[in-house]
């Protein structure tokens, strides 16, 4: 079908069609600019929201994302990264294969139908002029047959008059002669005139239209057929990037599949693990007689080999997950929390800080490893200087063998210094778990009972916390005046029994005292709860100690000695 032959007189409904063609064209190219911007702002959100949620460095989420499940959500975040960088590749691809494509395509489109409709206004001017000489030529003709019918006339009636004379006769003889010549001319012009019509009619419908119609369906053509294949180019460029979302998503699910409960559970053993013995059982009391107080290695009582043995005992176990900390509890754990963490990490439970220890070893002999490296490789820079000096001044990289030199002997020391720490708190690991259970046997046998104040909780450590990372806990400010009348007595406290340390201690806060292992020291206040033990070296010489670091012996009979059950 050619709009040449079947549309040959609709000449103005093809211009508003092929107008309408291009503004369906440029309605698409709105649509996929529409489409690359929100792929784009897409592509941002959710980068944006992967960024949100990555683990900040040097903060307790890193230390958070050793576990197979924070794992997992760390891999989904860096593919949902890479996700949006497929989108942002859909925006790029649709902008430049196709917005930058048509809209290119759609000027040319412009100039071109512009170009064939001129033509074609060109073409019927040219017939409407042909048209309007033929109505010319087709007037004079008419004309002039009526003049010379009415000088034939005329004259017919001239000649008939016998009163007319001669001459007058002749006049109007030649007057008919000359208008009949006229009509002739004007009939050989209008046929002349009416034939130049009809040919430049048959090529103006037979050639000339149908040659302009035919660009104009060809150009129509051309638009619809760029606009399919740009339809296939907007679905490939989302098929292309299905393969690398596929991976994406396939990443996401093999993380998924990664994460192991029993693994993360582990290392919540191994995380906060204390090393301490859980309490003993609570032995039955019986009030109706005297009965010697039940003792054990990790109680906070222990009855005293010098004491009556007629008096009564007292054996508590501590509650830990449930106590309520006094207000001294709370001065004495934040205020060391404000204070530096020790370098042998010894206000860390034992298991914590052989963790603690093992790892600064681990540091160190890395450390060490990449000095010896660069040792290595310094040397063998001045080996090729020394052979040929041109190349460079082995003296220089002398001097910086010897620093590298120092540097290794400096982290060997630091090395033998926590290695030792860490033979110590595994050997007396190992003798604390052996000596617990010999005496745990030996008071079996004697009917008594001991109660463990080894099991703390975090928050009545020696430092306020076992965790590793203090910076997502809560600052609390004490004012030293708040707790004034806890220290301020008027006269001595009377001592209600003895102890002995099991661990060094180090009281650098306010209110604490300092104990070496095997020292004995008086008790002039028990633990009230608050894992704590208030003891005395001298009459100026006195503070608070953690119960779990000391064995305790009450004199039930002692000036202040109380039982809490």
């Amino acid at each position: 079908m050619s709009w040449g032959t079947e549309l040959w007189d609709q000449f103005d409904n093809l211009e508003k069609h092929t107008q309408w063609g291009i503004e369906v064209l440029e309605k698409y190219i709105k649509f996929v600019k529409e489409r690359a911007e929100i792929e784009s702002n897409y592509a941002k959100q959710l980068r944006n929201l992967s960024k949100k949620y990555q683990t900040k460095k040097n903060s307790k989420e890193e230390e958070e994302s050793k576990y197979t499940s924070c794992k997992a959500f760390q891999t989904t975040l860096n593919e949902m990264n890479d996700y949006a960088g497929q989108h942002e590749v859909i925006s790029e691809n649709a902008a430049s294969l196709i917005t930058v494509e048509l809209t290119r395509f759609v000027q040319e489109l412009k100039q071109e139908r512009k170009q064939h409709f001129h033509e074609g206004r060109k073409a019927q001017q040219q017939i409407e002029t042909c048209w309007k000489q033929l109505e010319a030529s087709k007037r004079r003709f008419e004309r002039d047959c009526k003049e010379a019918e009415r000088a034939q006339q005329h004259f017919e009636k001239m000649d008939a008059d016998i009163n007319v004379t001669k001459a007058d006769v002749e006049k109007a003889r030649q007057q008919a002669q000359i208008r009949h010549q006229m009509s002739d001319d004007s009939k050989g012009d209008y046929s002349s005139v009416l034939q130049k019509f009809n040919r430049e009619q048959h090529e103006h419908y037979f050639t000339h239209i149908p040659g302009i119609f035919q660009k104009l369906q060809d150009m129509e053509e051309k638009r619809i057929g760029r606009m399919g294949e740009s339809l296939k180019t907007y679905a490939d460029i989302d098929r292309q990037v299905v393969p690398i979302i596929g991976k994406c998503l396939d990443g996401i699910t093999k993380s998924a599949e990664s994460i192991s409960e029993k693994q993360d559970s582990q290392m919540v053993v191994e995380s906060f693990k204390s090393g301490f013995e859980p309490p003993g059982d609570i032995d039955f009391e019986d009030f109706t007689q005297n009965m010697k107080r039940t003792v054990s290695d990790t109680s906070l009582t222990k009855a005293d080999s010098k004491s009556d043995p007629k008096v009564p005992s007292k054996s508590r176990n501590k509650l830990w997950p449930f106590i309520k900390k006094n207000k001294l509890s709370l001065k004495l754990c934040f205020g060391s929390r404000q204070g530096s963490t020790p370098e042998d990490f010894s206000n860390l439970p034992p298991e914590q800080r052989r963790k603690k220890l093992q790892q600064k070893v681990d540091e160190l002999n890395k450390d060490i490893q990449k000095e010896i490296d660069q040792r290595d490789a310094l040397t063998k820079m001045r080996d090729v200087y020394t052979k040929n000096p041109q190349m460079g001044d082995a003296a220089s990289v002398g001097q910086k063998l010897v620093e590298i030199g120092n540097n290794i002997e400096k982290l060997r020391v630091e090395v033998q210094k926590f290695e030792g720490w860490l033979a110590e708190v595994e050997g007396r690991l190992s003798a604390r778990n052996d000596s617990s259970r010999r005496q745990s046997g030996l008071y079996d046998t004697q009917n008594t009972q001991t109660v463990n104040n080894c099991a703390q909780d975090r928050e009545s450590s020696p430092d306020g916390s076992y965790t590793e990372d203090h910076s997502q806990e809560p600052e609390v400010k004490v004012t030293p005046t708040e707790f004034d009348d806890d220290f301020d007595d008027e006269e001595p406290l009377p001592t209600i029994g003895t102890c002995k340390a099991i661990y060094p201690f180090d009281g650098e806060n306010e209110g604490t005292i300092s104990v070496t292992e095997g020292e004995i020291l008086k008790v002039i206040e028990e633990d009230k709860g608050d894992g704590w033990t208030r003891i005395r070296r001298s009459e100026e010489d006195e503070g608070y100690v953690p119960t779990s670091y000391i064995e305790v012996y009450l004199d039930r009979n002692a000036k202040g000695a109380m039982t809490y059950i």
